[in-house]
């Protein structure tokens, strides 16, 4: 007689019942924490560089007469990072298939230096624009790659608090920015010294990174299997590194003979993956469109709308809000892989809406002599950026790194990552204009609106991926698509199943 015994895949909350002296904690293994902080150099970089021209654009008006009389210049020296970032994640998710994620690092930290000193030495804002461009090329790419490496070199237990990591480094790069921004207030060249400093994270990383090894879940598709089990010997313990070398060899395989014949048109054609890429690319619109970076990139111009118009005073109540921003990452890295990502993302939007209906009952009332509206919007910047931060900032880019199979990851995260991009786009190159035709009080009404269709998209759409190996993940889709329930459980088990 035959039995069938389907073992549960390494890494599942059923593999871990069975072992639970294997499973892993976030402070555990310091090996996958470096290889997590030098890669979440790239958000680092993401983040210096969308803080650091809120402040540097006041002083930019200051040098040049067009910029200053010219809301459109304004806006578009803050967004051409951001065009430059769409092109380079629209690209990246290529580069990181083809060549690899470390490789793609490198590419996106030689491109950051060249734009960080050709913003330093701008000697006109078309010169300026031009720096803004290239260290967007190289955000882009590195707002695909650093979360699909972390993500791939992690046990998935941890992999949520590890991948919202690079979050944190978005975060704190941004806190850096408006620190560095008042460290050169009153220095001579202000904003060039605050754009030009941006170099300095892209160059440590390049030689960082040289040191670490490529991603091993790209290794095994490449079929380079001996580096991929070094990579892995210095992540797991033998009991669990030979089950997890065992898993990935068979299921690479599989994904190999797949990836053959990937084409971008397969991604709306495959019903899973476009549920899937529907989800992915939502949420990282809804994470732009709910404000986060009218926030970010003019919270010194916010602040000086609501009464306050020293620069100085400006930039200091901007580092509070920015200040709160690493705060709550830090809370949201905690929480991703207790509370999980949907409750986390749900109870952030509907705190994002209570700020934002704060900040537009503000600016509605600023006509008052009052300074109590003043101040109230500088407590609905802080609120907002408060309950943002846990939530909204880590769970799209925690969702996106792992709800597609293997050989769309690279394709499908390149797309979600341009439609971040370009939601930033015309959220940063509009808010300026938007407030002016309509008011910053209406604007701020605009987003709050948007909060709400963001609620509801959540609740109804996004899966629960929390504890989720990325093939009990695939089985999501397979169900959300086909109602396939057992028989796909089994087809995924095989690599594992043991016959008596």
């Amino acid at each position: 007689m035959t039995i069938t015994n389907i073992q549960p895949t390494p890494g599942s909350s059923g593999y871990l019942d069975l072992y639970p002296e294997r499973k892993m904690s976030f402070f555990k293994n310091p090996y996958i924490l470096g290889l997590t902080t030098v890669a979440g150099i790239g958000g680092m970089l993401f983040g210096y560089d969308t803080g650091v021209i809120s402040g540097a654009l006041l002083y930019i008006k200051d040098d040049f007469e067009a910029v200053r009389q010219s809301n459109f210049l304004q806006e578009t020296i803050v967004s051409m990072a951001i065009a430059g970032a769409i092109i380079g994640a629209a690209t990246g998710g290529w580069i990181n298939d083809a060549y690899g994620r470390k490789k793609a690092t490198l590419v996106a930290d030689v491109i950051f230096i060249i734009g960080a000193i050709g913003m330093a030495a701008a000697p006109d804002p078309n010169v300026l624009i031009l720096g803004r461009f290239l260290v967007g090329l190289g955000v882009g790419v590195a707002s695909v790659t650093a979360p699909v490496y972390i993500a791939e070199a992690s046990p998935s237990e941890i992999r949520g608090s590890l991948v919202s990591t690079n979050v944190l480094m978005i975060t704190a790069g941004q806190f850096l920015s408006y620190v560095v921004n008042l460290a050169f207030t009153r220095v001579r060249g202000t904003w060039r010294w605050m754009l030009g400093v941006s170099a300095v994270p892209a160059i440590v990383q390049f030689f960082l990174m040289l040191c670490l090894p490529e991603s091993p879940r790209w290794l095994f598709m490449k079929n380079r299997k001996n580096e991929a089990v070094d990579i892995l010997s210095k992540i797991y313990d033998l009991g669990r590194l030979e089950d997890e070398v065992d898993f990935l060899t068979t299921l690479s395989e599989q994904e190999r003979q797949k990836r053959k014949n990937i084409r971008l048109r397969d991604v709306f054609k495959s019903k899973e993956i476009r549920l899937a890429f529907l989800v992915g690319a939502g949420l990282q619109a809804f994470q732009q469109f709910t404000g986060i970076n009218t926030v970010m990139y003019y919270s010194p111009t916010i602040v000086q709308m609501a009464g306050f118009h020293s620069n100085e005073l400006a930039l200091q109540l901007s580092l509070i809000v920015a200040g709160m921003n690493a705060v709550g990452t830090v809370l949201g890295i905690y929480l991703i892989d207790h509370a999980g990502r949907k409750k986390l993302a749900l109870s952030s939007l509907g705190g994002v809406f209570a700020s934002l209906v704060i900040l537009s009952v503000s600016f509605l009332n600023q006509s008052s002599s009052s300074e109590v509206f003043g101040w109230l919007a500088v407590v609905g910047l802080v609120l907002y950026i408060s309950f943002f931060s846990p939530g909204m900032g880590p769970v799209p880019w925690t969702v996106n790194s792992e709800i597609y199979p293997e050989e769309y990851r690279g394709i499908c995260g390149g797309m979600s990552a341009t439609v971040c991009w370009i939601s930033n786009l015309i959220v940063s190159q509009s808010f300026l204009s938007i407030a002016e035709a309509i008011g910053t009080g209406y604007t701020f009404l605009i987003l709050a609106a948007i909060s709400v269709l963001a609620f509801v998209f959540v609740l109804f759409c996004v899966p629960e991926t929390k504890g989720l190996t990325f093939h009990e993940v695939e089985l999501i889709w397979k169900e959300r698509a086909w109602g396939e329930t057992t028989d796909s459980r089994n087809l995924l088990a095989q690599g594992t199943q043991n016959q008596s």
